[in-house]
C-alpha cells in the first residue's frame, strides 16, 4: 500500500488539529511543521509521523530526548529513544515527552485499528489497582505531586515538572524523605522493566522524575481523580 492510499493521521496538540501530508509526513519539534514550543531544550525536529511499508510510523529523529507512548487505554506503553520508531497501529496514540523542566503531550489519531486492547485493569470505583505492582499511600502521593501540573491541565499540551525540593515542600516532607521514597518508587518500576528510571547499573538517571511522570500518566497509574489526595495534604 502506498502512502497516498493510507488514510492520513491527524495530530491534536493544545486543542489544535494538524493534518499529516501522506507524501512528506509531519515533523514535530521546536522549528517543525508542528511547532511545539521555542523551548531551547527541544530539538528543532524531534519526532516525525510518516508513511512507509504500508503503515504510518512515529519516529524519533532527535539525538537526545525520548518520548513515552501509549494507546488510549494505557495498557500498551513504549519508550521511544533517539533513532527508534514504532508503527501507529492504534486509532489513538498518546505521546508524552519532557524537554528541560516542561512535559508536552499530544495525540495521534488515525482511522486504522490494527489491534484492540482491553481497558486497563481496574476494580471498584476508588480502587487503586491498575497494574501488577503496589505502592504505599506515601509513594502514590509522591507520584501525584510530581505529576500535579500535568494532571491539572484542562487541555493536554504542556505542564511543568517540579524539582524534588518543590515537590517535597508541596507534600510537607523533608527533602531526604522525598528522595528516599523516589528511590523506592523508581526501584519498584525498574524491577518490572520500566525503562528510563536508571542511567546504568546502580546509577539513577538524571531525568528520572520526568520519565516517572510520563509513565505514570500514560499508563493511568495516576489521574486527575487522584488530585484530591494531594490537596488533602496541604
Amino acid at each position: 500500500m502506498t502512502a497516498a492510499a493510507l488514510a492520513a493521521p491527524r495530530v491534536e496538540f493544545c486543542g489544535e488539529w494538524f493534518d499529516v501530508d501522506p507524501a512528506t509526513g509531519l515533523g514535530i519539534g521546536r522549528e517543525a511543521d508542528l511547532t511545539i514550543d521555542d523551548n531551547p531544550f527541544l530539538h528543532r525536529v524531534f519526532l516525525r509521523v510518516h508513511a512507509e511499508h504500508g503503515l504510518w510510523w512515529l519516529a524519533n529523529v532527535g539525538s537526545a530526548l525520548s518520548a513515552t507512548i501509549s494507546d488510549s487505554s494505557g495498557a500498551v506503553q513504549a519508550w521511544l529513544g533517539p533513532g527508534a520508531r514504532l508503527p501507529i497501529v492504534f486509532p489513538t496514540l498518546h505521546v508524552l515527552f519532557t524537554a528541560g523542566s516542561t512535559t508536552y503531550d499530544f495525540t495521534v489519531h488515525t482511522e486504522d485499528d490494527y489491534f484492540a486492547t482491553a481497558p486497563t485493569l481496574d476494580t471498584d470505583p476508588g480502587s487503586t489497582t491498575r497494574m501488577p505492582i503496589s505502592f504505599t499511600s506515601s509513594q502514590r502521593l509522591l507520584i501525584i505531586a510530581l505529576a500535579e501540573d500535568v494532571l491539572r491541565q484542562s487541555v493536554p499540551g504542556r505542564g511543568a515538572i517540579p524539582t524534588s525540593a518543590d515537590a517535597a515542600a508541596r507534600l510537607g516532607w523533608p527533602l531526604t524523605t522525598f528522595n528516599r521514597k523516589l528511590d523506592n518508587v523508581c526501584d519498584k518500576l525498574d524491577r518490572i522493566g520500566v525503562q528510563g528510571l536508571r542511567g546504568g547499573p546502580g546509577k539513577l538517571a538524571t531525568q528520572r522524575r520526568a520519565r516517572l511522570v510520563e509513565y505514570a500518566v500514560v499508563t493511568r497509574l495516576v489521574s486527575a481523580d487522584d488530585l484530591p489526595l494531594l490537596d488533602a495534604q496541604g
